[in-house]
């Protein structure tokens, strides 16, 4: 049935009388719906023009169940993309999976969950902004070929146009890899096109690609933490001859020993006078320094160091240094329970 922008229209599951204000294509029209004072995206197959409606409703059929405030429209999901192989790994996805209530077949409601069909590991922060309501914000590790469920969307917030801060970072042997960052807004009108059958899940759901399985080439604007490491490198100072002056089975240090260190710069003693910025650095970079040593010197098996997180000049710093002791095994700045993302983790 060809339709015209400004055909009068009646939805067939409600009855509702409307208007068309868009063609939108793939099968869908914008409809102006007077009586709910709302436009909403419909499928050609779900109206039919106002003149040419029949009723084939012959009995009526009483329910005693009050109306629902505000009308819920069902739209069919349109027919399967392609099928998922799990040989060919997409990369992290968002998929948003419909909930229907028993009694009357219609959606309320998504789960919806992460999915990584990959053979990395990551770890993930995702923040959910809806107009007029707190926002949520999810913290987690997610395994290779996993999937990680976050709160439900209801089906009547997708006319706020929601959107998830998206941030995951890739976890190697070396600690953490490069940020991956990312904002979906969700818009009905995509939405409902983007229906492709999940891997993991299988079955059809609402689908989004968010980072894809090989990583797009990195464009530079700033130094990176090999150029900066080149540039700024200091000798590594022996460790051997540490051990020859200390005695590194002393019980008593040891047991009283921190195995963290803390350098923001109002937590540590400061020096006479105003610093400057390059000053602060310095001093926590001594300061760091020394607990390392004493670390190793007593035979710590970790620590932690907590940095901050900021712009990250500290944290940078601090790998660089780390990556040219050979008593480091390795080292990570992943999400922690007490210390959020502002620490480092050290093994020895």
């Amino acid at each position: 049935m060809l339709f015209a922008i400004g055909t009068k229209v009646r939805l067939k599951h409600t009855g509702d009388i409307g208007e068309i204000t868009e063609i939108l294509g793939g099968g869908m029209i914008n409809v102006w719906v007077e009586a709910q004072d709302m436009e909403i995206p419909v499928f050609e197959e779900d109206v039919t023009r106002a003149e040419d409606y029949v009723n084939t409703n012959h009995k009526a059929k009483i329910i005693n169940t009050p109306p629902p405030a505000k009308k819920v429209v069902q739209y069919e999901l349109p027919a399967i993309e392609t099928q998922f192989t799990i040989l060919k790994s997409q990369g992290l996805q968002l998929a948003f999976d419909p909930v229907k209530d028993d009694w009357d077949d219609i959606v309320k409601r998504y789960q919806v969950f992460l999915i990584n069909d990959t053979t990395d590991e990551f770890i993930f922060s995702i923040k959910v902004n809806i107009p007029n309501q707190a926002n949520a914000t999810t913290h987690g590790k997610l395994s290779s070929t996993s999937t990680f469920q976050l709160p439900d969307l209801l089906f009547d917030q997708l006319n706020d146009s929601p959107t998830y801060d998206i941030e995951s970072w890739k976890v190697t042997t070396e600690g953490t890899g490069q940020k991956q960052q990312k904002v979906l807004k969700v818009k009905p009108k995509q939405f409902f096109k983007k229906v492709k059958t999940a891997p993991l899940l299988n079955r059809p759901v609402h689908l989004y690609i968010l980072f894809d399985s090989v990583p797009p080439k990195k464009v530079n604007k700033e130094e990176d933490l090999k150029t900066y490491t080149q540039k700024n490198v200091r000798p590594v100072r022996q460790q051997k001859s540490n051990f020859g002056k200390y005695n590194i089975h002393d019980v008593q240090e040891y047991a009283n020993f921190s195995g963290e260190i803390d350098l923001h710069i109002e937590n540590l003693p400061s020096r006479k006078g105003k610093m400057n910025n390059a000053e602060k650095l310095q001093l926590q970079l001594e300061h760091f320094d020394q607990f390392i040593e004493k670390a190793i010197r007593l035979g710590a098996p970790r620590v932690y160091v907590i940095h901050g997180i900021g712009k990250g000049k500290l944290k940078n710093i601090i790998a660089s240094r780390l990556i040219q002791m050979p008593e480091v095994k390795t080292f990570k700045n992943e999400y922690h329970p007490r210390y959020g993302w502002g620490a480092t983790e050290v093994i020895f």
